[in-house]
């Protein structure tokens, strides 16, 4: 009898942490809600997050050992403000590395990786939604390395790597909102 209840606690405890492994990990890692999906996405992210770390302090090092004059970067996020005029909510995702704008249309998620931009839409399917974001995309003279389209019933999930240009003046938040406005 007390194995059974050993047995017991050892799953709910493992549920409970399975629970706070999905709800600290970005939806787009995780593909289904079972088990070996919640740990492998939560996986692939802290890789994600690692190559991100390396990256931000080698340039740490770089920028201690020559420090170049020139203007500052934008800060990449910013604090969380709502905007009344389309409902969306800003989210500090990944602290200085990526902003989410969440409306009752579309979730809008963007993210440095190395040296490009993952951005990621989710919402009701729109037809030429598409055709409208690679349109503001290239009116912003983003370069789009690699589109990524997959859906379910009526919901789409648009995934774009996006290159970093020199001469970009546009943040994670602000690129974040311009999607976002491609919606209404």
């Amino acid at each position: 009898m007390s194995h059974i209840a050993v047995e017991r606690n050892r799953r709910r405890q493992m549920n409970d942490h399975l629970k706070v492994l999905r709800s600290m990990t970005p939806c787009f890692y995780i593909k289904r809600g079972d088990q070996a999906s919640i740990i492998g996405g939560v996986i692939e992210f802290i890789k994600e997050m690692q190559l991100v770390l390396e990256l931000l302090e080698s340039k740490k090092r770089r920028r201690s050992i020559s420090p170049s004059p020139g203007p500052s970067p934008k800060p990449v996020l910013g604090p969380s403000t709502p905007q009344s005029e389309h409902s969306i909510i800003l989210h500090e995702s990944i602290k200085e590395l990526g902003a989410s704008c969440n409306s009752p249309v579309a979730d809008v998620e963007a993210k440095i990786s190395g040296s490009n931009v993952v951005l990621r839409t989710v919402s009701r399917r729109i037809p030429g939604q598409v055709v409208k974001i690679i349109s503001l995309l290239e009116n912003l003279s983003l370069e789009i390395l690699h589109l990524n389209i997959s859906s379910m019933e009526d919901t789409v999930l648009y995934s774009f790597v996006i290159k970093i240009g020199l001469e970009c003046q546009l943040s994670v938040e602000e690129l974040a909102i311009e999607v976002q406005k491609s919606f209404s």
